[in-house]
């Protein structure tokens, strides 16, 4: 960071976050900055930033200072990969991803990481057949070792086409396609594409073949295709950042046979947001099933299930219902509710769902719709409040639709089972406990309703002989990290996935880390992995764990998220202590007096609150009342979505048999463990979807918000984990010229200037004898002042640069790249930089010189000439004045004669 250098400064209080800036002076304790305008000239505001010392307590930096990269070439895709930057750290990884984006490149590669900004609009020239068939060429021929005639831009495509082929090179090894992201995104849209691309390759139809009208049966990939608009009814919403934002985790497997051709797909899914059926913000909206049941159902229809619209007051029937008005039941941005209930009933019958099927379906939806109306009044009852149904009409609607007995759903919604010591005892329910009884026994319906269409899906695309699959490649569809203003439960469940991910995200980086210094015979045994497990472990360790503390509560008669709160500081902040032993968990003294706590992550510390229904959350039970009605129901589909269990269930807590069901979180952790087994057994490809700004407007960049998402979604994490042993990579030959000005001194014969015509095993020779000559430099004295050039006069008069003193260890020769340690590029860098300064002084010198020079012959000149006309201007002004002094005697003369003669 010497004077001169270019480096980005953090700006926490502006949108800018990093700003590009010139380094004008560097002291011992600071260096002084000046702000670089859009033209790239510095500006006459001036700031500052003190130095600190890095964490082993060598290396110098200073705070919220990063270098920049140098311009890139301008070459078509000399961008594309962004690991190829010199320094690739947050403020150049930004910059660099903004600078594409700009150019509607919104694809980049970083290593294997492909990052994907949402643009907001449809751009052609990332979609369309020709593309397609372009990456299948280019993929076909890297297959057969051959070099494609043109190199593709980053695309999804890519990815998708590296995990066919690996898995059809001959191991069959599965692979898997992990794609992440925050809502908005373009989790969904890329996970669509990738699922095109791979089942176009493994369907035996041609290209774009469709399936005609009136066929019997489709092809593998249509099926698969169109389940798609089916779990988006009934797993996606509209949030404040996304219009079809996937509110649950799904794993698509696809199977394929040894040949490489799709014999189908199984579904798996993680964490639905049930709470959102019975509540959601302003702005927002449920899931889309219900929006499309409303707007785009017939007149027959409205009157089947039961949607009267003379009662609405005049309301939209989506503002009418409780359970969708809440948020204002906004319209979609893009498309229309009334085409996607098309598409939606469309591909149900594609998949080989009967009409009466459907029928029962869409009745149960309604019916949930309806149940949200149910309301309720005070009573009385042996002298206490009761809760009363007062709208018994839309009671007999609900159990009419849904398939229960009326009297038996009132009971349900009303009273409560209890069993002790075999006792069955029941209670009367308030109107308050009453209508979370309500909104319970809608999200248990809805949330069983989901799990039997994903099992419907997957009977409908599955394959049917196991013995046909010889391998598989898996598409992961998962929540990004998650801070917002309040964070609950499910947010830490979200977070505590991402951390899972993380930790094997970052295994496979080191392992390609181990596999380039294998490839380039550099030895990694220093290398130490870094773990996030201490993170995973407060989370879900037993029986110390926050998951599993959590269960205790939920198990004790009397467990509140009051005890739980204490029991956590209790347990990793005991006493007047506000960290826990590990770092990982924070408590303050004001958070533990507002219920909060934080847990640091590695995207950093999040703060959860306490007092937003963890322990009912995660209990999610159905009341046994509930499901004594669901389990008798008269409707086929309620006894599939609620087997007999329940009569099972109280018979043997009468005998004393200890039945429990499985808490949210114990479930979510074993889902999680089976994912991770999943992914650790495949060749993983990493697929990082960014959201450019809140407002979806294209063109439009948020860098505060791109910053945050690149910390979130790992990829600055695992940058610093490639970068933790050899952070800087130089091509050989590319080193060799940069740094060759070093050894200025050395001639030509012991050390080559121009290496154009070497060979690679001569360069890296070269390279090998430069770093040999530096290193025995260091310990020799400086040569004789007489035979020292003016350069490095200039140079010694002005504050020398660090000396040229670091480690052997610290520069790593390879087969086609040098490896250097920080501190030792920072060594180079700064003595060439400093080298280049010198020499540009000099040539400033000298042009100075001869500018002044030249100046000062034209002014001799000028001088000169000046000077002959004054000179030869006062000769002739005194022969002038001679002549007048000749003139005048001889008039005098004149004169007097003629008064003589006279």
């Amino acid at each position: 960071m010497e004077a001169g250098a270019h480096v980005w400064i953090y700006d926490g209080k502006t949108e800018e976050t990093w700003i590009l800036c010139e380094v004008i002076k560097k002291e011992k304790e600071a260096l002084t900055l000046a702000k670089l305008s859009a033209a790239g000239r510095p500006s006459s505001s001036q700031l500052t930033r003190s130095r600190k010392k890095g964490k082993d307590g060598e290396d110098e930096s200073y705070n919220g200072v990063e270098l920049a990269n140098a311009p890139t070439s301008g070459v078509e895709g000399s961008d594309d990969d962004l690991i190829s930057l010199v320094h690739l750290n947050e403020p150049a990884l930004l910059h660099a991803v903004q600078e594409r984006f700009m150019k509607n490149k919104i694809y980049t590669w970083t290593g294997p990481i492909l990052i994907s900004v949402n643009p907001f609009v449809y751009l052609d020239q990332f979609k369309g057949q020709a593309l397609l068939e372009a990456h299948k060429r280019d993929g076909l021929l890297r297959s057969q070792h051959l070099t494609p005639e043109k190199e593709l831009s980053p695309h999804i495509f890519a990815i998708a086409d590296r995990a066919y082929r690996q898995m059809m090179n001959g191991q069959f090894k599965k692979q898997a396609i992990l794609i992440s992201g925050e809502s908005g995104a373009g989790k969904t849209e890329s996970t669509k594409i990738v699922m095109l691309y791979l089942t176009t390759l493994g369907s035996h139809n041609a290209p774009g073949e469709g399936v005609k009208e009136g066929a019997v049966s489709l092809g593998m990939m249509e099926k698969v295709m169109m389940s798609n608009p089916i779990l988006e009814a009934f797993g996606n919403a509209k949030t404040l950042r996304n219009d079809n934002s996937s509110r649950f985790g799904k794993f698509i497997e696809l199977g394929f046979s040894r040949s490489g051709a799709l014999q189908g797909a199984k579904v798996d899914v993680y964490l639905l947001e049930k709470v959102r059926i019975a509540s959601h913000s302003f702005g927002e909206r449920n899931y889309h099933i219900f929006y499309q049941l409303l707007r785009g159902c017939s007149r027959e229809q409205h009157k089947l299930y039961r949607f009267k619209d003379g009662a609405t007051n005049g309301l939209e029937l989506s503002n009418f219902f409780r359970f969708t008005g809440q948020g204002g039941a906004p319209r979609m941005r893009k498309g229309s509710d009334e085409a996607e209930y098309k598409t939606t009933l469309e591909s149900m019958l594609v998949l080989g769902w009967s009409e009466d099927t459907v029928d029962r379906v869409l009745k149960l939806v309604a019916g949930i719709l309806h149940l949200g109306q149910v309301k309720f009044e005070k009573g009385e009852d042996k002298g206490g409040e009761v809760a009363i149904v007062s709208t018994t009409d839309i009671l007999q609607d609900v159990a009419d639709l849904v398939g229960v007995d009326e009297n038996g759903l009132e009971t349900a919604l009303t009273e409560s089972i209890l069993v002790t010591r075999g006792v069955e005892i029941n209670r009367k329910l308030k109107v308050k406990q009453a209508e979370d009884a309500r909104d319970g026994v809608a999200k248990s319906i809805y949330s069983a309703l989901f799990d039997w269409v994903v099992l419907q899906v997957n009977k409908s695309i599955g394959w049917e002989d196991d013995s046909t699959v010889k391998s598989s490649t898996g598409v992961l569809d998962i929540f990004g990290f998650e801070d917002f203003t309040i964070n609950s439960f499910e947010q830490l469940c979200i977070n505590y996935t991402n951390e899972a991910l993380q930790q094997q995200f970052n295994k496979f980086v080191f392992k390609l880390e181990q596999i380039e210094y294998e490839a380039e015979n550099i030895d990694f045994s220093f290398i130490t992995f870094p773990d996030n497990q201490d993170c995973l472990d407060l989370i879900q360790k037993k029986p110390t764990g926050i998951l599993s503390i959590l269960n205790d509560q939920c198990r004790v008669a009397n467990g509140n998220d009051k005890t739980f709160a204490q029991k956590l500081y209790n347990k990793f902040c005991p006493g007047m202590k506000e960290i826990s032993s590990d770092g990982c968990f924070r408590a303050t003294k004001r958070q533990k007096g507002s219920l909060l706590f934080s847990i640091y992550h590695f995207a950093g510390p999040v703060e959860y609150s306490l007092e937003t229904d963890w322990v009912e959350k995660n209990k999610d039970e159905v009341p046994v009342a509930a499901k004594i009605l669901f389990s008798t129901a008269t409707s086929p589909l309620m006894r599939e979505l609620f087997p007999d269990e329940a009569a099972h269930s109280i018979s043997n807590k009468r005998f004393g048999t200890k039945l429990r069901a499985k808490t949210v979180g114990e479930q979510f952790k074993s889902q999680l463990a089976g994912l991770m087994a999943k992914v650790e057994l495949t060749d993983p490809h990493y697929i990082r979807c960014l959201k450019p700004n809140d407002s979806a407007k294209p063109k439009t960049i948020v860098r505060r918000r791109m910053t945050e998402q690149l910390r979130y979604s790992g990829v600055l994490e695992a940058i610093r984990v490639a970068r933790m042993g050899f952070p800087v990579r130089l091509d050989l030959n590319l080193f060799f010229k940069r740094y060759r000005l070093l050894l200025q001194n050395q001639p030509e014969i012991i050390l080559a200037w121009n290496i154009n015509h070497f060979s690679s095993s001569q360069i890296q020779t070269a390279c090998t004898k430069f770093i040999d000559l530096l290193l025995s430099s260091k310990n020799t004295k400086s040569q004789d002042r007489r035979e020292t050039s003016r350069v490095i006069r200039i140079l010694h008069s002005q504050n020398n640069p660090p000396a040229l003193d670091f480690a052997s260890s610290d520069v790593q020769v390879g087969l086609s790249k040098i490896f250097l340690r920080k501190s030792a590029h920072d060594i180079l860098e700064a003595n060439r930089v400093f080298i280049l300064s010198a020499t540009a002084t000099f040539l400033q010198s000298a042009v100075r010189c001869h500018q002044k020079r030249t100046q000062y012959l034209n002014y001799q000149d000028a001088a000169g000439y000046v000077q002959r006309i004054y000179r030869g201007y006062k000769g002739r002004e005194r022969w002038w004045k001679l002549r007048e002094d000749v003139a005048a005697d001889l008039l005098t003369n004149n004169i007097r004669m003629l008064l003589v003669q006279n």
